[in-house]
């Protein structure tokens, strides 16, 4: 379902807006709607990510095990290279 909501713009933003949709080739609405969808997933995504984190630090910390990051990272840059590479293995960091 679709509502109307009134959004109060500075005149210099809302120009801006406007001179950007042009040369988009889209109304200043479908530009506007488009840019709060962009906000919006953004706002989801970093949410996601920071709620991942919290999590496999608290597993972290609950465990006592983790990863070595030159070995996250050589593995990672082996993957992005298109070379197949052995996933580090969690290692206890408690001594």
């Amino acid at each position: 379902m679709s509502t109307t909501t009134s959004l109060k713009l500075s005149d210099e933003l809302k120009q801006r807006a406007v001179a950007v949709a042009q040369k988009q080739g889209v109304t200043p609405h479908a530009f506007m709607v488009a840019a709060i969808e962009q906000a919006a997933t953004a706002a989801e995504r970093r949410a996601s990510f920071v709620a991942e984190a919290l999590n496999a630090r608290d597993f972290m910390l609950k465990t006592g095990k983790g990863y070595d990051a030159d070995e996250v990272h050589a593995y990672l840059q082996a993957r992005v290279a298109g070379k197949k590479a052995t996933r580090p293995k969690a290692k206890s960091w408690r001594g």
